[in-house]
């Protein structure tokens, strides 16, 4: 994961240029960024710093997935360009890096998604080329998976389905490439470190690298690294599957990205010290104070994922440590979310203006000199 240089020749003998020739090769290398303006005022006794993967080429930490998923799938000899058709169940930011790697490599793509999945994905994924197929919000992922499945058996040889949630190229990627990027930037500093669990890829391979991993043969960074994984409360299968109880009604909820109904292979359970769960609501509300304190545009999970944070992190026992929360993606993707009812009621609401003197307003379109 890094950005390309170029070598050219001039007059003066040779230079580099830090240009890259397509979008996959500025995967990787995200900024980290203090979140103090959102935290301050809630008790935060610790220091809060988020990783910007919103600022990938398609604006997600799925940029990252699906390079890899990919890389690994034509090292195998799986895909062939021009001949493998694509096939994944998504909740909309995996299926849109595959659909700009599909277009730069050279695949058709399907992508298979449940129908709550906002608007703006759904125009990503179809301007980038790629078919998309609506499943039943009942069934969430799962039901979008049965349907990728059913594709696939009709396609045979010629399609393939990468699999997020299964596929070891997942933890691999954030294992190699986001949790040495973490390591590095803050110099080690590291002591939490947060993650949603959509397909548990991000939280497993960053721990696996800074807590170590015999398995992978990677020495501990800081063994005694505090992972929390993030999941929505109207599901709790995380909080279950390590013995705790649900809270409240569980079934649907409104932070995409996280929260798929199933509890991913690819996650390593054993590395999570901790699973908080912020139900929907709290999370729109700390998606918008990130808006407007920061004037950081992300979307609902980072609300989530911030939420759980600020509360980790006003315990006393965490006061002076250093925090760092994946920012999953970029926020206008999310406009057509409910978190952004009132504010699209009243951008459509607004009313034009007259423009001041001396100007003839019928010279820029309106009925009369003064509009």
């Amino acid at each position: 994961m890094h950005r390309a240089l170029r070598t050219v020749g001039s007059v003066m003998g040779r230079r580099h240029l830090n240009i890259c020739s397509k979008p996959s090769e500025l995967i990787g290398n995200t900024p980290l960024m203090y979140l103090d303006k959102v935290t301050k005022g809630l008790g935060v006794k610790g220091r809060l710093v988020g990783k910007l993967e919103s600022l990938g080429p398609c604006s997600s930490v799925k940029d990252r997935l699906g390079m890899s998923m990919l890389d690994e799938a034509e090292r195998q000899g799986l895909i062939t360009p021009g001949k493998t058709t694509l096939i994944e169940p998504t909740s909309g930011n995996t299926g849109i890096a595959l659909a700009f790697l599909a277009r730069e490599r050279g695949y058709k793509c399907i992508l298979t998604m449940p129908e709550t999945m906002s608007v703006e994905r759904r125009l990503m994924l179809i301007t980038l080329g790629a078919e998309v197929v609506l499943t039943p919000k009942e069934t969430a992922v799962p039901g979008a998976l049965a349907k990728a499945k059913e594709i696939k058996e009709a396609l045979g040889e010629d399609g393939f389905i990468p699999q997020q949630f299964e596929n070891p190229a997942n933890p691999k990627v954030h294992r190699e490439t986001t949790g040495p990027e973490i390591w590095r930037d803050t110099d080690g500093q590291i002591d939490v470190f947060f993650s949603g669990v959509g397909t548990g890829g991000t939280v497993t391979g960053v721990s696996q690298f800074i807590k170590g991993s015999k398995e992978h043969g990677l020495e501990p960074k800081k063994a005694d690294l505090y992972t929390v994984g993030v999941e929505p409360q109207e599901q709790m299968l995380l909080t279950k599957a390590k013995g705790g109880e649900a809270i409240g009604e569980q079934g649907p909820h409104k932070i995409q990205g996280m929260g798929a109904g199933l509890v991913p292979q690819v996650l390593d359970l054993s590395l999570i010290d901790e699973v908080v769960p912020i139900h929907s609501e709290e999370a729109m509300q700390m998606c918008q104070r990130i808006w407007l304190e920061e004037g950081l545009p992300v979307g609902v999970s980072a609300g989530a994922i911030v939420s759980a944070a600020v509360k980790v992190l006003s315990r006393p026992e965490f006061e002076g440590k250093m925090g760092v929360c994946i920012i999953p993606s970029f926020g206008e993707r999310y406009f057509t979310h409910p978190m952004f009812n009132d504010i699209k009621e009243k951008a459509e609401g607004l009313k034009k203006q007259p423009l001041p003197e001396p100007y003839d307003n019928r010279d820029f379109g309106f009925a009369t000199a003064r509009g």
